[in-house]
């Protein structure tokens, strides 16, 4: 077993590097997945939303818009680009990162899940606000289907952020604990 601490700085990045990739690899295996208990109406958890909360919520306002950038346009590459992802997941990454900076809450698994239910709720209004602008829908049909499908992807995404952010939460503190001792 490869004891971290014992690398020197730059194989110690790689491996960090090998283990963000690793996990937001495995958020988008799990992105369409349905397994029993995680599904709520037909939602599952937005695990690339819970992702960008967890990378942003100890980086600065640009890391976390690039995060959210970054995981939409892949997201729009696997599923339909139409109404786009980048703008909600870029948009959950900011402010994100802008309630880190203003230290309005302490990071527990509580308010870690309460931002990522706010989160979702968000992003889904912006899904929801781009199928309005595209006018080829039936505007009460749109926001009815909204609250349904924004609260059922805040209960589940709130209910599973803990999975995502505990370990990713630990794994960048000791590598930051690790990089502070060897400067």
């Amino acid at each position: 077993m490869i004891n971290v601490s014992d690398l020197s700085p730059w194989p110690r990045q790689m491996l960090n590097w090998a283990v963000t990739i690793g996990s937001v690899l495995l958020c988008l295996l799990v992105l369409p997945t349905r397994l029993p208990g995680m599904e709520l109406l037909g939602i599952g958890p937005n695990w690339l939303l819970i992702w960008v909360v967890a990378w942003s919520l100890k980086r600065t306002v640009l890391q976390g818009a690039i995060a959210g950038l970054v995981l939409g346009l892949i997201q729009d590459g696997m599923t339909s680009p139409d109404p786009s992802h980048t703008l909600s997941l870029a948009l959950v990454g900011i402010l994100t990162a802008r309630i880190q900076k203003q230290r309005y809450i302490e990071e527990d698994f509580i308010s870690v899940a309460l931002i990522v239910f706010g989160m979702a709720v968000v992003a889904e209004t912006v899904s929801a606000i781009q199928f309005t602008l595209q006018g080829d829908r039936n505007l009460a049909a749109i926001w009815t289907y909204h609250q349904r499908i924004a609260l059922s992807s805040a209960i589940l995404s709130s209910l599973w952020a803990p999975i995502v952010y505990y370990p990713l939460n630990r794994w960048w503190q000791r590598i930051n604990l690790l990089g502070q001792s060897s400067n």
